[in-house]
This record gives C-alpha cells, sequence and structure tokens, in this order.
C-alpha cells in the first residue's frame, strides 16, 4: 500500500505566503517552516542554556517544522482575514485540525501517534515557543521586503514586532530577539 503524506508535505513549496502583499521576494510555507524550525529550536535551546529550561530542542524544531502542514490542504489563510474576528480565528483552527487528521490517514498507522505528537503538541510552552518563532520569522520576512525598498511591509514589521513583544515575558524570546535581530537588518557586506 502506498501513502501520500510525504508527497502530500513536499507540495508545501507550492504554497505561497503573505498572498495580499506585494513581495520582493516570494516565499513559500515550505521555505517559511524551515526557518521557524530553525528559530524555534534556537529558543529552546537558549531557554536552556541562560534561564535554566529543561526543553527538548529538537523535538520543539520538529513541532515548527510542521507548524503549517495543514496548509498543504487549506492553503495559507492570510493573517488578517485569520484573525479578523473571534469567530473565523475558531473557524479557521477547525479547519486546520481537520486538515492535520486528513493528512495523518495519509500515514501507516503505526506512525500516526509518532506525528500526532507534532502535529498536535500538548504541551503549551511548545506550542507558545513555536508561535513566537513564527511571528519572529514573520518579521524577518517583512525587514528583508523592506530592505528591498518594500514599502510595503512598514505596517507589517511594526505591528509583527509588536506581537512579538508580548511574548517578552518568555527570556529566551527576548533574549533572541535583543541578540540577533539586528543582523537582518544589515546586508550581506556588513553581515560579520
Amino acid at each position: 500500500m502506498s501513502h501520500s503524506f510525504f508527497a502530500y508535505i513536499a507540495r508545501l513549496k507550492h504554497i505561497g505566503r503573505w498572498s495580499l502583499m506585494r513581495c520582493s521576494v516570494p516565499e513559500n510555507v515550505a521555505e517559511h517552516s524551515l526557518q521557524t524550525s530553525m528559530i524555534a529550536q534556537a529558543l529552546a535551546l537558549i531557554g536552556n542554556r541562560y534561564f535554566g529550561g529543561t526543553l527538548n530542542a529538537d523535538r520543539i524544531a520538529s513541532i515548527a517544522l510542521y507548524h503549517d502542514a495543514s496548509e498543504v490542504i487549506t492553503g495559507d489563510l492570510p493573517t488578517p482575514i485569520k484573525y479578523y474576528n473571534p469567530e473565523i480565528k475558531h473557524s479557521y483552527g477547525e479547519i486546520e485540525n481537520i486538515a492535520n487528521e486528513k493528512l495523518l490517514s495519509m500515514l501507516p498507522k503505526e506512525l500516526q501517534a509518532d506525528y500526532r505528537a507534532l502535529l498536535f503538541p500538548e504541551n503549551d510552552y511548545e506550542k507558545v515557543l513555536v508561535k513566537a518563532a513564527d511571528k519572529i520569522c514573520a518579521y524577518f520576512k517583512c525587514l528583508e521586503e523592506q530592505k528591498s525598498g518594500n514599502g510595503e511591509f512598514r505596517m507589517a514589521a511594526e505591528n509583527t514586532l509588536q506581537q512579538i513583544e508580548q511574548f517578552y515575558y518568555l527570556p529566551e524570546v527576548k533574549f533572541f530577539m535583543e541578540n540577533f535581530s539586528e543582523g537582518f537588518k544589515l546586508t550581506l557586506d556588513e553581515l560579520k
């Protein structure tokens, strides 16, 4: 029997992000998921090394890698629509859950529990770190667009930074932003 989970997941590279914005550099969900995974892992490692955490950074990286997997079925709903009101947000969450269940059904039964733990993480701290990493990556995309001269992302950058600052109760998020975000404002020649 053939299973199509990974063939579906591989199609994340065809799902564009920022569909309501004019982008200088297009971004797809696969690229975003990779960057979110790297940032989420870094947040967990920072929490462990600097703030006495005991998180499994590799597990958090894996959760982040699949955090938008449902979008291979649903597409990427733009943030202004997704969060327009509580009813839409709740309904879209239900749609994401249905899509993730569909993805799980594309795996052999023996693997479904393993991937369920990634698609439906239960640990609230892990979920919050992944959400923070997701917002950080959105902010970095805004900075990239602004560096390209795209003023379309000015307000998005300001709003996203404000959303990230709401995660500053997590010391690892504040540490990451204070120590790593400035590099995303620099050109290649300015990076050291």
